[in-house]
């Protein structure tokens, strides 16, 4: 089979969950089908992060000369792949649009760009460049998608919402769950942490958290725990960009929380390792990766009960709803004062990220090509969503 696969999160200096699931599903695929040919489409943007890939891969490296760059090669990229008679075009992140002759696969990680455009502006700072930009985004994906042989996503959750917003078949949706990263380990070396905790000023026991995912509930949780834990822990909060919701600067300023922007994977792997529970009450999640990235470094989980969160997460975190403060102390309290609780969260955990990995991934992302191959030219889709559902 000849594969063709968007991979431009690998050429741009991106970071999140979309690149994250790019980085890992790519080379899982390709060592799961050494027999398959595979043409990798990038751009010049920045380095393309993949290196020494094995012989029955090529890689296409377009130019990019500025914004508008990205958009050309959205329109493009089928004619690129038509040229290298690609017979599935896979873009897994979240629209593309393939060569007519090919079957075309889009991994929509979550039903967000398909929802009606006043649901996904809703809520955002109203400047034309973010409006612009999630307007392109909505009619790029609402298209792509009901012009999609497969959609592939991340979570029965994540199928549902897709569902509820869209008039997709539901037998035209792949539920493929993520894993944690293959190089994700818990760290025991005692200098290994000892440097980090140096390198980042980690005087104290700490909780771990994503800034950017609903940090003011920790906040506020965090101020109705004992005197005594506040005392002796602290809050470390991760984000990818140096700019998290002010409430985080703000509990930093005070002294209780730390802030590491984009701390390497080697050092967060270190840190989930030497936390005293990972703290993670997001909103909303498709899948929630970091979920599993704790649980393989032997965090105890506390999280949210929304979106995919129980679905992935099983019965080895302590879950109550995002905006629940008291319950989250709760929680927080019950890790932090007794080691029996933290020693079965840490076991239940170890079991339940084993459960998944970028090997049985890329098996079933395979197997949705293959089924892919096999469906009419004309595909029986959904007809596309009226003005009123779009708008």
């Amino acid at each position: 089979m000849r594969i063709g696969i968007d991979v431009r999160y690998l050429s741009h200096g991106l970071m999140g969950g979309v690149h994250r699931y790019i980085t890992y599903l790519v080379p899982a695929l390709i060592q799961a089908a050494p027999h398959h040919t595979f043409f990798l489409y990038a751009d010049d943007k920045a380095p393309f992060e993949l290196q020494n890939l094995p012989a029955n891969t090529s890689v296409r490296i377009m130019p990019y000369k500025n914004e508008l760059s990205s958009i050309y090669l959205d329109l493009t990229m089928g004619r690129v792949m038509a040229r290298d008679t690609v017979e599935v075009a896979h873009f897994p992140a979240n629209y593309g649009f393939g060569p007519a002759d090919a079957r075309t696969i889009i991994t929509l990680h979550d039903e967000i760009n398909i929802l009606p455009l006043r649901e996904i502006i809703r809520g955002h700072r109203k400047q034309f460049r973010s409006m612009a930009m999630m307007t392109y985004l909505h009619f790029c994906s609402t298209s792509a998608v009901n012009r999609a042989h497969l959609l592939v996503t991340v979570s029965n959750y994540s199928k549902t919402k897709i569902l509820q917003n869209s008039r997709i078949a539901p037998d035209r949706i792949v539920v493929t769950p993520s894993g944690p990263a293959p190089t994700m380990q818990r760290v025991e070396d005692p200098a290994q942490r000892e440097a980090v905790r140096t390198r980042h000023q980690l005087a104290k026991k700490f909780v771990l958290a994503d800034a950017l995912k609903n940090p003011g509930v920790l906040v506020k949780a965090w101020g109705l725990l004992p005197e005594m834990i506040r005392e002796t822990t602290q809050i470390v909060f991760f984000s990818r960009t140096p700019t998290p919701p002010a409430v985080v600067n703000e509990a930093e300023a005070t002294g209780y929380a730390r802030l590491l922007v984009r701390p390497s994977d080697e050092d967060l792997m270190a840190l989930y390792s030497m936390a005293e529970a990972f703290i993670f009450p997001s909103w909303i999640e498709g899948f929630g990766l970091p979920l599993l990235e704790a649980m393989t470094c032997g965090a105890p989980v506390i999280a949210s009960d929304r979106g995919s969160i129980p679905e992935v997460a099983g019965d080895a975190a302590l879950l109550s709803d995002a905006d629940d403060a008291e319950a989250l102390a709760r929680h927080i309290q019950q890790v932090l004062t007794s080691p029996a609780e933290t020693e079965r969260l840490r076991a239940l955990g170890y079991a339940r990220a084993a459960q998944f990995s970028w090997d049985k991934t890329a098996q079933k992302v395979l197997a949705a090509y293959e089924s892919a191959r096999h469906l009419p030219d004309m595909i029986a889709a959904a007809k596309p969503m009226s003005p009123s559902r779009t708008l």
